[in-house]
């Protein structure tokens, strides 16, 4: 039953679908699965096993990807008769009424739901240890972080507890941790995939995958704004998951490995990237070193106090929802300075972030004209050891700030819209993952599909597993449980 969880999604719905193996086999190889290696790497925070056990006896329906075991991240997914914690004391004990549009189209495919993954308070940082549920290990050295925030997620697909798992990113937090666990994360573009509220325009929803495939193919089941939503997208021409199949066409694409000014650029990060451009070049596309001209600076300011703004915003909208009032005992360090500091900038400060963002896009548009993809790092920083970005009373925004040094290409994309993905293609001497990002046009993820599926055939990294996880190196102080 291993063997079937080293699967991709797709393999899996076919042997269910062609009666190989049953729904109930998968759930019960996955639960296994999460209850042998959990304990070591703590990704799964809530799990619902009855539930989905109760799911696989039913038939199995003909979703693409019916009886498939799957796992939702614990923010921004409210699946019913759940909790809902957003890995804060506040919400500990808060129960999802009813399910998100995106989670009934996740049920309306197939997916079983396992349970949800950890996830730094309300997704506001870069590595997921919330204080409520204690840190989630890199399967590929348990010392270190999985990024976030998707990070429970991406270290269950890495240790292939199941073979993909949702995401949502707002400033990157679907790829950090795909470049950081060695999996493949892709930020669609604004507006694909339904959401009801989204009054910075940063967040999106969509998944971590171990194949491109699979990530094509769950992003056309989900994709598709309903009305009332705040953005909309023309369907694109065909589905994504024949973008896959085709055969990638020429592209012209600009690199860059230098980081932005004030800011840190690890020399594995700047090789990945140099190694990746090579890669392309040798697959006969037109490669370049190519950079948007960007003030780096004004953007990080606005970047920065939209995202202050939203830590306030979000808390504001839990106590409306709850009715509960919030205190600062209730929160992170972190999680309360940044809503403090968000309740300080005017009205016109944020329209002015907001008009920096427009600026960007504009920007970015124009680079677009010349370049099909722009390949940047993932990252700044190779995998950061547990506890390096830790906040406290005394001072709150120490790991933040640090966080800024090295978050510095994936949150263009959250302010302009655009898609982009993080590759797994560079492994450094160490044996920890480094990918590589790469930019779409607006509303473009057909060509980053495509190319992804030839870099995926080209260096093939499906069958690259952390060799193990023990137990002994994960610190009592870590199991931390609810």
């Amino acid at each position: 039953m291993q063997e079937l969880l080293e699967l991709d999604a797709t393999a899996q719905a076919e042997l269910v679908r062609r009666r190989e193996v049953k729904a109930s086999e998968l759930v019960d190889a996955a639960i296994a699965r999460i209850e042998e290696v959990n304990p070591a790497l703590n990704a799964v925070v809530t799990p619902v096993f009855d539930s989905a056990r109760e799911a696989a006896a039913r038939p199995a329906g003909d979703g693409p990807f019916a009886g498939v075991p799957f796992l939702l991240k614990d923010h921004g997914t409210p699946c019913a008769g759940v909790r809902l914690t957003s890995s804060s004391a506040y919400l500990r004990d808060y129960i999802s009424p009813e399910d998100s549009d995106l989670v009934a189209r996740y049920k309306g495919m197939g997916f079983l739901i396992l349970g949800k993954t950890n996830t730094p308070e309300f997704g506001l940082t870069a590595t997921t240890e919330p204080h409520l549920f204690g840190p989630t290990h890199n399967p590929w050295d348990v010392t270190r972080s999985p990024g976030g925030s998707s990070g429970g997620s991406a270290a269950a697909v890495a240790s292939a507890m199941v073979a993909a798992a949702h995401g949502n990113d707002g400033g990157g937090s679907i790829r950090i941790p795909a470049a950081w666990c060695g999996v493949f994360g892709l930020k669609p573009t604004r507006g694909r995939n339904p959401k009801a509220i989204d009054p910075a325009g940063l967040g999106v929803d969509h998944v971590l995958t171990r194949s491109v495939r699979d990530s094509a193919a769950i992003l056309d089941g989900t994709a598709g704004a309903l009305p009332g939503d705040p953005y909309h997208l023309p369907a694109p021409p065909r589905p994504f998951a024949e973008e896959v199949r085709a055969k990638s066409r020429r592209l012209r694409i600009g690199f860059s490995a230098e980081p932005p000014p004030g800011t840190s650029l690890h020399p594995d990060c700047a090789g990945a990237v140099k190694d990746a451009a090579a890669l392309c070049a040798a697959l006969g596309h037109e490669v370049e070193e190519a950079a948007p001209t960007q003030n780096h600076e004004l953007f990080r300011a606005a970047f920065t106090m939209m995202w202050e703004a939203g830590a306030a915003a979000t808390i504001d909208g839990f106590a409306m929802m709850t009715g509960r009032a919030p205190t600062e005992d209730l929160f992170e360090p972190l999680t309360w300075s940044l809503a403090q500091r968000g309740r300080q900038h005017t009205a016109p400060a944020l329209l002015m972030a907001k008009s920096m963002f427009q600026m960007t896009a504009r920007t970015m548009a124009d680079f677009h004209q010349k370049y099909d993809v722009w390949l940047t790092p993932t990252l700044g920083e190779v995998p950061l050891p547990l506890g390096e970005l830790d906040s406290s009373r005394e001072d709150p925004r120490r790991g933040f700030e640090r966080v800024l040094q090295f978050v510095t290409f994936t949150p263009y994309q959250n302010a302009t819209g655009q898609p982009a993905m993080s590759v797994p293609l560079h492994w450094n001497e160490q044996g920890l993952p480094v990918g590589v990002q790469f930019v779409g046009r607006f509303a473009d993820e057909a060509t980053l599909f495509s190319l992804a599926a030839q870099l995926e055939e080209a260096r093939p990294w499906a069958n690259r597993r952390p060799s193990g996880f023990g137990c002994s190196a994960v610190g009592a102080a870590s199991q931390k449980r609810v």
